[in-house]
């Protein structure tokens, strides 16, 4: 597939998912069972454009929950990465015993033709051993679907109220949510003709010199 094809199918997969129907904000069963739930707050309130909770029972929605933070928590790091990165923070030393150094490593997409194929592998084993290992709800004394603390980290959880609780849960799946879009969206720009995916920066009068001298 082109980086054409690739980016006309990210372009209209985004559009799709985002685009009203005429069943948005429909007054079906899964709105009366799921639109009370946290994320279902403005602008847009109960957003299911795609129907995926018609007839879905509780186990239906906590997977998706489930899929959804886990998504969101995955993209806020890329975001952040993506942007530490682009500063010109490195790792010091090299990432092979070929004397390829991090800071020869460009940023984003084009970082993958440049890191070895070791290096790639031991990323996807990492990450494979976070999620099979570390990344979930081992003790099953998890408060909320996501919950990974397992008796061992807390960030003084436990002292806040109800509320408290509420409204940083909210709180992380807004910015999860705006992570997908922004990961997605710097990537779409990598891909362009430009190669400048703070394009943005740019209009506002603050240009990034995107990956200069890689």
């Amino acid at each position: 597939m082109s980086k054409l094809s690739l980016l006309l199918s990210l372009l209209i997969g985004s559009t799709i998912s985002f685009a009203p129907t005429k069943q948005s904000y429909r007054t079906s069963s899964s709105l009366r069972a799921f639109g009370d739930e946290i994320g279902a707050q403005p602008p847009l309130g109960y957003f299911d454009p795609l129907g995926l909770l018609d007839g879905a029972d509780a186990d239906r929605f906590n997977r998706l929950r489930y899929v959804e933070i886990k998504h969101g928590r995955v993209c806020m790091l890329a975001v952040l990465g993506h942007i530490v990165t682009t500063g010109g923070v490195r790792l010091p030393g090299d990432i092979d015993y070929h004397g390829t150094s991090f800071s020869s490593i460009p940023s984003g997409l084009a970082a993958l033709s440049k890191v070895p194929a070791a290096g790639l592998l031991q990323i996807f084993l990492f990450v494979g051993f976070l999620e099979l290992g570390v990344m979930k709800d081992i003790t099953g004394d998890g408060e909320f679907v996501g919950d990974f603390r397992n008796d061992f980290i807390d960030f003084g959880w436990d002292t806040f109220t109800p509320e408290e609780k509420e409204r940083k849960r909210a709180i992380e799946l807004n910015n999860g949510r705006a992570a997908q879009m922004g990961i997605l969206g710097l990537m779409v720009h990598e891909m362009l003709p430009s190669h400048d995916p703070y394009v943005i920066n740019g209009l506002l009068g603050s240009p990034v010199d995107f990956n200069a001298g890689y």
